[in-house]
């Protein structure tokens, strides 16, 4: 049933944001390095990979310079559109073509690259891919401001590794042992809740039973109890 509901919300955004769309595309092509899309290899369903796609925000060459496919706050591999694409998550819109085609649902657990999947324990690893990723799910929406908590003290791949990945595996193996239609629905509307109210603290209000944060996370992941 979620694949009804993933090609059904995918075709019908496509439509209507194509007055969006279109303008990014044009102003992408003669700005930047005069790159539209981004086509990076993800891990999806059953561990397969396949090529997400996002526009442009990055210097092309980006994965083998610095910190790679980690992206830190101020990064500055960001192109200038890039810094407003990525704020307001335009630059996520064209994997509505991924959700359409099949290699993704509206909601799972965050398609990753090899690096950062396997920051993951072989365990998180088998669960989250008895799933679809998805554009959207409850570890991005808790980790919606990952690039603000990747500054300062705390920009580092170990970090990453160590903090921010072992939680976030631990939100995506929530979201696969409760997946539901229930849970599709309201992760949409929580979703768009948080990008109209970013500081907003209903995720934990909805979905209360998800796993405590680790002391140095609780602030930035705005968590309560």
């Amino acid at each position: 049933m979620d694949r009804f509901f993933d090609i059904l919300f995918s075709g019908i955004a496509l439509l209507l944001l194509s007055p969006l769309l279109v303008p990014i595309v044009i102003t992408l092509r003669l700005t930047g390095e005069g790159e539209v899309f981004f086509l990076q290899e993800r891990i999806g369903k059953g561990g397969e990979k396949f090529k997400l796609f996002k526009f442009a925000t990055m210097l092309k060459n980006s994965p083998n310079i610095g910190t790679g496919t980690v992206t830190m706050r101020g990064d500055p591999r960001v192109l200038p559109v890039g810094t407003f694409l990525r704020k307001t998550k335009i630059n996520e819109l064209p994997q509505l073509l991924n959700i359409f085609f099949g290699d993704m649902s509206v909601i799972g657990p965050r398609p990753l690259t090899t690096q950062t999947f396997g920051a993951y324990s072989e365990s998180t690893q088998g669960l989250i891919t008895q799933v679809r990723p998805g554009l959207s799910g409850v570890g991005s929406i808790i980790f919606r401001g990952e690039e603000e908590i990747m500054h300062g003290a705390t920009a580092s791949v170990d970090f990453y590794a160590n903090t921010i990945a072992p939680y976030k595996g631990a939100l995506e193996e929530w979201f696969v042992s409760n997946n539901s239609l229930y849970i599709y629905f309201v992760a949409i509307f929580v979703t768009a809740w948080a990008v109209l109210f970013p500081s907003s603290k209903i995720a934990w209000r909805v979905f209360k039973d998800l796993p405590e944060p680790p002391a140095e996370l609780k602030q930035a992941l705005n968590y309560t109890d």
